[in-house]
């Protein structure tokens, strides 16, 4: 049953939102506003690192392809979201380049597309020409297909090494159709666009790819897990991580009483049996240094069969834990 307001509670009501302190006189939970496709979305962490991943890609492919054409081939990347595959589609031309990858061992297919503009002066440089910009606006044919196929074939060689962290396999699929490749995802399914600039000697266009989340999620779990274990400690943590681990290192440690002479007389006489005098009193306490500091005095003794040292005084207090 709907509650009805009365004269009273909306006059209230109207007050209140021209004052401006609804906020102010709530004293129950913020409620705000929530977009469910928001949910999902790549942290600002995970997409630094996903950015500097695909640059690494970005700047392999620029080489390998580059040094496959024996041209100036320069890719980049220019973003990485998240989008439904519906708003993919709708984000590339009908009349282009598309084709499935098969993502093995998950059993997954992502979708490559590249520009016409793009696809038409390599196929051009491949069959022994220069490469340069052209007007043509049919589509790709099959001989051309099969001769494009090899360069596909090398930037799913790039991915496969820049995903290497989950071990999975990009495997060229097949040329796909617009309208066939509308069909290889659910509409609403998220996935990880990414979006390159590729320039050559007198041409640009786009390279694409949308991989299905099932995938991404993956990665972005496995660049989760290697950020928590990478991130940056404060000064505190620092130091008692550094404490905990030279706790169990290992020092030189020397007994002795540095400053001590005798005379040369004494030495050059020394005999097997001998013994040498030193000037100091017999309760006189030693040094004991590590790895040439001064930590404390102390005294020679014995503990059963071992040799050991009494601590008489520090040279200086000990640091406390997390001092070092």
């Amino acid at each position: 049953m709907e509650k009805v307001l009365n004269q009273q509670e909306i006059d209230d009501m109207v007050r209140v939102a021209r004052s401006g302190n609804s906020a102010a006189s709530s004293t129950g939970p913020v409620v705000q506003p929530w977009d469910i496709r928001q949910a999902g979305q790549i942290g600002s962490e995970q997409l630094r690192a996903i950015n500097q991943l695909h640059e690494l890609f970005a700047r392999s492919l620029t080489t390998s392809v580059g040094g496959y054409l024996r041209i100036v081939f320069d890719c980049s990347l220019v973003s990485a979201e998240h989008l439904t595959y519906r708003e993919f589609m709708q984000s590339i031309p009908e009349k282009t380049y598309l084709a499935s990858c098969d993502l093995a061992p998950v059993g997954a297919t992502a979708v490559l597309q590249l520009d016409l503009a793009i696809a038409f002066p390599i196929i051009d440089v491949m069959l022994g020409g220069e490469g340069k910009d052209s007007e043509i606006a049919r589509d790709i044919t099959e001989i051309e297909e099969q001769v494009l196929e090899g360069i596909v074939r090398i930037m799913c060689r790039e991915l496969q090494t820049s995903w290497g962290a989950i071990a999975l396999e990009f495997n060229f699929g097949q040329r796909q159709r617009f309208l066939q490749t509308q069909h290889l995802m659910p509409p609403e399914e998220k996935n990880l666009c990414l979006s390159f600039e590729i320039k050559m000697s007198e041409t640009c266009g786009t390279l694409n790819l949308a991989i299905p989340a099932v995938v991404s999620n993956a990665l972005l779990r496995k660049i989760s897990a290697d950020f928590s274990y990478q991130r940056r400690r404060s000064p505190v943590e620092a130091r008692l991580q550094i404490q905990k681990k030279l706790l169990n290192c290992f020092f030189p440690v020397e007994l002795s009483m540095p400053g001590l002479q005798v005379p040369l007389e004494s030495l050059s006489g020394l005999a097997p049996g001998h013994l040498l005098p030193f000037p100091v009193n017999a309760s006189t306490p030693a040094v004991m240094l590590v790895d040439d500091v001064r930590l404390c005095s102390a005294t020679p003794v014995r503990v059963n069969n071992r040799r050991a040292a009494r601590v008489l005084s520090l040279e200086a207090p000990l640091p406390a834990a997390g001092e070092l």
